[in-house]
């Protein structure tokens, strides 16, 4: 494969873009073939492959470049080199003599054996992480550059798992059941689903099995008041709501209009009638007030640093900091104050993220139960046995994609005393 002057061109813009890390880098992507909208299949999957390996290899690829100044044009071409596997004859059309003379000198170039660069995660992470073990670090942050599965959550309001696995297979889109949620799909390739006939009525959405999992530990039944709590577009809504056989009360709160008016499509394909979508100013609105010790069952799947969606989102580890991580955990500590207030007693609430850092996840609930003495910790091999999820972590949900083959989760299930 040889690459052209045009093709680097892109590729270099592309991760100039991504690399100010000023907005996410799925939304640059998708900005630049919206501008570029000529560019064939061929192109855009260069691209984006490319840019994004970039990204889940960036400090290995800033130490190889070193003591030069990892530009964005350096970047893509040593890229295209040791993760495309091209050589340096390929890249001829599109380099000068001195650039190639330069990537011969990369090609046999050792690396410091750092465990930031083994790991390809910035040191203040590695030192947030829950693992002590440098193996460990590794490990993780091994799972964190792999790629992420696609998966599917089945919408049993409308058909059975065992059903959709026959239709999509007949069809020749291979697939199998994930190995922890009851409700769940594994594709074996990545398929555009968008436009299936199943998928527009509303038969299956695409979730990660760790995200169904969140809902499933939640375990909303018929009949019961349940509220969403930062309810985003929906995902765990719709699985929260076929739980609940479309009966009960289901409140998706939400302080984005853009987000909960993305929800409302997929509501409407999903078929539940007892879903009632609330825009929110802030936690302590007066919507949040007016149910007070009325729920059965409150989730809460906080904001946070989202580092446990890397795989998707690699830009993330460059996107956040020791002071965003501050700012997010008064934040949830905020946010699940406020929405225990909507537990009644014997109800249940769930804190959930998709963070792997200690200080968003057990420092929170922690400090959370040692200010509310109404409220205990259900260990979660109890919730995932009642749910009849084969899995077992201890107290809390923790998820990580080297081991599960999920993105990175966290969740502690709390119940309000009964009295």
């Amino acid at each position: 494969m040889h690459i052209s002057h045009s093709q680097l061109k892109h590729l270099e813009t592309v991760i100039g873009q991504m690399t100010r890390f000023d907005r996410p880098a799925d939304a640059v992507l998708s900005a630049y073939f919206r501008e570029h909208n000529k560019l064939g299949g061929a192109d855009r999957h260069l691209i984006a492959e490319t840019a994004f390996g970039a990204l889940r290899r960036l400090i290995q690829l800033r130490a190889l470049i070193a003591p030069e100044k990892a530009t964005p044009r350096r970047l893509a071409l040593v890229a295209l080199m040791k993760f495309n596997k091209l050589n340096v004859k390929e890249l001829t059309e599109a380099t000068s003599a001195g650039e190639r003379e330069w990537l011969g000198g990369i090609k046999g170039k050792a690396l410091e054996d750092s465990l930031e660069i083994r790991a390809e995660l910035p040191q203040w992470v590695i030192e947030r992480l829950g693992e002590q073990e440098p193996a460990a670090v590794e490990a993780l942050g091994q799972g964190l550059m792999s790629m992420a599965p696609l998966d599917l959550r089945v919408n049993t309001l409308k058909m059975k798992r065992e059903e959709l696995l026959d239709r999509l297979n007949a069809e020749g889109i291979l697939c199998e059941a994930t190995p922890y949620s009851p409700i769940g799909i594994r594709l074996k390739e990545k398929p555009a689903l968008s436009k299936h006939e199943l998928f527009k009525a509303g038969v299956f959405e695409v979730q990660d099995e760790g995200s169904q999992l969140l809902g499933l530990i939640t375990g909303a039944r018929r009949g019961e008041m349940v509220v969403d709590f930062c309810a985003g577009a929906g995902g765990k809504t719709l699985l929260l709501g076929a739980q609940m056989a479309s009966s009960g009360r289901l409140y998706a709160f939400d302080v984005s209009e853009k987000r909960l008016a993305n929800f409302k499509p997929r509501q409407a394909r999903s078929g539940l009638s007892n879903v009632h979508p609330q825009l929110l100013s802030h936690e302590n609105d007066a919507k949040v007030k007016r149910l007070a010790g009325k729920a059965d069952r409150v989730l809460v799947d906080a904001p946070c640093s989202g580092l446990g969606t890397l795989r998707r989102n690699p830009d993330l580890k460059f996107r956040q900091s020791p002071e965003s991580v501050a700012e997010l955990n008064a934040k949830q500590t905020s946010i699940l104050a406020s929405a225990a207030r909507l537990v009644k007693q014997g109800g249940r609430l769930v804190y959930a993220t998709c963070s792997l850092l200690p200080q968003e996840n057990q420092g929170i609930v922690e400090a959370f139960l040692a200010e509310h003495a109404d409220f205990r910790l259900v260990k979660i091999d109890e919730v995932l046995a009642e749910q009849k999820i084969p899995l077992q972590c201890g107290d809390y949900l923790e998820l990580k994609p080297h081991r599960h083959n999920t993105d990175g989760f966290f969740a502690a299930v709390l119940e309000r005393s009964a009295s």
